[in-house]
């Protein structure tokens, strides 16, 4: 059966605090409430700077057998350097202890600016270094700069294929082209919703789909109404069945999505400013009958030390 991920982007939000974490719960013990909430989180700290080891390894001991992560690549790369000359800083976040989450380790979300603009040779240059295994991304990691001598996470644990999602927000990467490019790397396109912002696309190019709830009515703060969460509950339900909604925005409606019978699905509500991203991703998780395996309701926490 095709694996659904339903979850939040971030864990650590000031105004969550005595709603969706219960009053007196310590900042340390945040993510593991979460993670006991949800099946999957988005880990963005990573796009602001470089982690550590250390970091990712708490990270990963605090959460369930199960459990899974996104990680979301720097903007380093991605917004200041725009993709130009980044062996080097792709090495170095893949040092930074990516691979500390082993088997919880998820797709790597890559977010591209509004200003950013469909550029087919960078990008095709950009897809083609993507390593495509831990075991790749290991040996990547090797070749980080100096500075990360004696404090880099080099060891790949277990072969494990490395999925890559990409997240634009410019008019000009909606064409036929770069769905073809990302198709044929098996780099999935993300399906972002915000609000009529930006590029709302869902065309299938991976043997996963990932999608981004920012808020379908107020970018980064409107929660999901039940006829909303209905509506991407069916979407998610024909994706992870290998098949596309009837009514799919597509770039390219000619380009034919790899048969499968199962693709698995990661969504992430992006939508924290009002505290409704975490409530959101638990009603969707009922709707598959996802919730039943977590341990513990929003607003609930067993007693410290007796977390499963």
């Amino acid at each position: 059966m095709a694996a659904i991920h339903i979850g939040i982007s971030g864990w650590r939000y000031t105004p969550w605090r005595g709603d969706f974490y219960p009053e007196g719960l310590t900042q340390k013990r945040e993510l593991q409430f979460a993670s006991r909430a949800v099946n999957s989180i988005e880990i963005n700290g990573s796009f602001y700077a470089l982690q550590t080891p250390k970091r990712y390894a708490e990270w990963y001991a605090d959460t369930p057998e199960g459990f899974v992560f996104s990680v979301k690549a720097p903007r380093y790369i991605t917004h200041i350097l725009r993709l130009r000359e980044v062996h080097k800083p792709m090495a170095n976040f893949f040092a930074s202890g990516v691979l500390e989450l082993k088997e919880k380790l998820g797709p790597i979300l890559w977010q591209f600016p509004p200003s950013f603009k469909f550029d087919a040779a960078l990008f095709e240059t950009f897809l083609a270094e993507l390593p495509t295994d831990t075991h790749q991304a290991a040996a990547l990691a090797r070749q980080h700069e100096s500075r990360l001598n004696g404090k880099a996470s080099m060891k790949a644990y277990a072969k494990k294929p490395l999925r890559h999602a990409v997240e634009i927000r410019h008019k000009s990467f909606a064409v036929p082209e770069f769905v073809q490019m990302l198709d044929k790397h098996g780099v999935a396109l993300v399906v972002a919703d915000t609000a009529g912002k930006w590029p709302y696309i869902e065309d299938v190019t991976a043997n996963f789909m990932y999608l981004r709830l920012h808020g379908d009515k107020q970018l980064y703060a409107s929660g999901y109404s039940v006829e909303a969460l209905k509506r991407w509950g069916d979407r998610i339900e024909r994706w992870a069945n290998g098949k596309q909604p009837a009514d799919a925005h597509l770039v390219d409606p000619q380009h034919k999505p790899r048969a499968r019978k199962q693709r698995d699905v990661f969504c992430f509500f992006d939508n924290d400013i009002k505290v409704r991203a975490p409530f959101d991703a638990r009603q969707l998780l009922q709707r598959f009958e996802l919730d039943k395996h977590l341990a513990t309701e929003p607003g609930k926490l067993p007693e410290p030390g007796v977390l499963p």
